[in-house]
């Protein structure tokens, strides 16, 4: 093997989470609305509204900028108390949607956990990038794959770790940093617009496996689009990654 094949040979795999490892969306549009309510807000997010709020990244920012929307005088108010009611509204949401994972409502799309022990097995790295809270991640890979998951994973990057979200690439250069890898080395998992647009402006190669929030999105730039992962093995991915780096 050349020196230059060498040194894009794939060494690590780096998943999103929210809609990439299980279809969580339907769980957390709920969420946000038992929050609302608790809250004594009127406001109910049904599918169509919420897959257009999809497109902002971060439940806070995600509550705000509705909160704009239907309240457009919204800089009239403090915006200490803003945030406040902000984080409040959030914290109930994130207890709504830990009960949800706990109770079984969501678990891993196909083929994720037999391709992650695949990778495992072969010597490959594991790592997360996502915008969703550290929470939410822990929630949802403790029921799908017990409570020593994070010794899976040799990074993870979140919300806690990456303020600025997708389709900023921020996220996806801090988790190549704790990797010490190259781009050239690695291939992120997504199922976003935006989620694509952060990790191909880190200069990963990117695959998409969309999911029905997502499946109207443009994935122009993708190195490979599939409905979920259940045909998908570690043979395949090197093929692809290595003809993306050709």
């Amino acid at each position: 093997m050349s020196q230059s094949s060498t040194a894009k040979r794939l060494q690590a795999l780096i998943f999103d989470v929210d809609g990439t490892l299980a279809d969580t969306e339907r769980a957390h549009m709920a969420a946000f609305n038992h929050a609302f309510k608790e809250m004594g807000l009127d406001w109910v997010w049904d599918e169509a509204l919420y897959t257009e709020l999809l497109n902002i990244s971060g439940g806070k920012e995600r509550i705000l900028h509705y909160w704009k929307q239907v309240n457009p005088d919204v800089k009239a108010l403090n915006a200490q108390a803003l945030n406040d009611r902000i984080g409040r509204i959030h914290e109930l949401k994130t207890a709504a949607y830990e009960h949800a994972v706990n109770s079984g409502e969501v678990s891993l799309r196909p083929g994720v956990l037999r391709l992650m022990d695949e990778a495992l097995g072969a010597g490959l790295q594991l790592a997360i990038a996502t915008t969703t809270s550290p929470v939410n991640i822990a929630a949802l890979l403790r029921h799908a794959i017990g409570s020593d998951w994070r010794m899976n994973f040799s990074a993870i990057g979140d919300a806690s770790t990456a303020p600025i979200k997708k389709p900023h690439p921020q996220v996806y250069l801090q988790m190549l940093t704790a990797l010490q890898l190259p781009p050239a080395q690695c291939l992120a998992f997504e199922d976003s617009n935006n989620g694509l647009r952060a990790a191909t402006a880190a200069g990963l190669a990117t695959l998409v496996t969309p999911n029905s929030f997502t499946a109207h999105h443009d994935f122009t730039g993708a190195l490979k689009v599939v409905p979920d992962l259940s045909q998908v093995n570690l043979v395949q991915l090197r093929q692809w990654h290595s003809a993306y780096f050709r």
